[in-house]
């Protein structure tokens, strides 16, 4: 009986160790030193178990200082970032080591009624009401993490990727009344341990709400910024669409002209100026026709780039039907997709230049491909998440994930022997 608790008690702390082994992780990545990554989960594990008592001044200091040389040895990052992690993660950890402990003490003696040991030991029924409330204790606990975990995964992620130096400073300062009123609490209150209960649990309720403050804030900034790109954008093409119609009705009536005048001059000068016109008229009305008027400005846009580049561009492009595709996004798949083949593009030699882009429905889906070469690079098996392959991280990828996404779509990316492969599907609304 007590065999099979200790069996439980140790998989269930091993649980919650790992859960914030992960969140520490979640928050700031670990080093890509396997190594040190074996060497980091065994550590976090002595970490999150540190016992916690009233009064303790040893144990109360050491998981702060050794949270912090921990971030600093085996986790990336800047430092502000893991002072954060150390100001969020610390008086959760301890209020809930302390709480757990405690909780189980006055739980244990209460129930067995004893104090301490004999000198024989307890026995084996008061080791069983033992090793049954130590279980259940790391059961709680880790059921605490895994509802963390849960709780903060993605206001974690949002609070480090648009944080601003100035505003990390901020958190700092808001997040750290947590761990002093937790310290505080544990330290200095010298009265019976429930009465410091409440400032723990305030003290862990206090993290997870600044956290999810700073990352509302932080997330509806970024919306907000996002929302007058694209405000910007839209009156972008809407005044090049405009455009667009008046030079193609200025195109239209020289046609006319040049008819009128081939009929009129019988010069072979004449005739050779009008031949002229008429092929430069021709390339400005070789317009790419995919039954989106949106798509049609920005794939001529893109077009008269490539032309200017040298770069050889063509476009298979059939939009017909799919409307449920908002004109933001289409600008986002399209014209960042385009942009970072150009820029691929323009650093090969000239009969390497060449762009296709395959595009409209597939059975029911709506279907991406630009395909281009580009430039051989070792580190190109590192993914497109590789700082070091600046094509492969261009910076217009993730936002085309993003709207494939939004729409249930996905993108993939490949590069094979040199040529690069974007493709894009997202499947037709029902």
């Amino acid at each position: 009986m007590i065999f099979c608790l200790d069996f439980i008690s140790f998989l269930v702390t091993l649980g919650y160790q790992f859960l914030f082994y992960w969140m520490l992780h979640t928050f700031i990545p670990l080093k890509k030193n396997r190594q040190m990554r074996v060497a980091a989960f065994f550590l976090s594990l002595c970490l999150s178990d540190v016992v916690v008592y009233q009064n303790d001044l040893y144990n109360i200091l050491l998981p702060f200082f050794a949270l912090v040389v921990y971030l600093l040895v085996f986790h990336q990052g800047r430092i502000i970032e893991k002072i954060t992690a150390v100001f969020i993660f610390y008086p959760i950890m301890i209020s809930i080591n302390f709480l757990m402990m405690d909780i189980a003490s006055n739980m244990f003696f209460a129930v067995t009624g004893t104090t301490e040991p004999g000198a024989g030991g307890w026995p084996e029924e008061i080791l069983a009401v033992q090793a049954a409330i130590s279980t259940g204790q790391n059961l709680v606990r880790f059921l605490f993490w895994g509802a963390i975990w849960l709780f903060l995964r993605k206001p974690l992620v949002q609070i480090r990727l648009n944080l601003t130096d100035k505003m990390w400073m901020i958190v700092d300062s808001i997040i750290m009344v947590s761990g002093v009123a937790c310290f505080t609490a544990i330290y200095f209150i010298t009265g019976p341990s429930p009465m410091i209960y409440p400032l723990c649990i305030a003290a862990v309720f206090s993290s997870l709400g600044c956290v999810c403050l700073v990352a509302y804030m932080s997330n509806s900034m970024q919306n907000n910024f996002e929302l007058q790109k694209l405000k910007m954008q839209q009156k972008y093409y809407e005044d090049k669409l405009r455009e667009e119609e008046r030079v193609r009705s200025i195109y239209h009536d020289m046609k006319n002209h040049l008819l009128v005048l081939e009929g009129i001059q019988e010069t072979d000068a004449a005739q050779q100026m009008i031949k002229g016109l008429r092929s430069q008229i021709a390339e400005y009305e070789d317009y790419i026709h995919t039954e989106n008027e949106f798509l049609d400005i920005i794939l001529r846009e893109k077009a008269e780039d490539a032309r200017e580049k040298d770069i050889e561009f063509s476009a298979a492009v059939n939009f017909s039907g799919v409307t449920f595709i908002e004109p933001f996004d289409i600008s986002t798949l399209f014209g960042n997709g385009i942009d970072n083949a150009i820029e691929a593009s323009e650093k090969l030699p000239k009969e390497q230049r060449i762009i296709l882009l395959k595009a409209g429905r597939v059975q029911n889906f709506v279907s991406i491909l630009i395909e281009n070469h580009c430039a051989q690079n070792k580190d190109s098996k590192r993914g497109r998440t590789s700082k070091k392959d600046q094509f492969l991280h261009g910076f217009g990828i993730s936002n085309m994930e993003k709207a494939a996404v939004k729409y249930g779509g996905h993108l993939t990316i490949k590069n094979d022997n040199g040529t690069f492969v974007l493709k894009i599907l997202i499947p037709m609304p029902i």
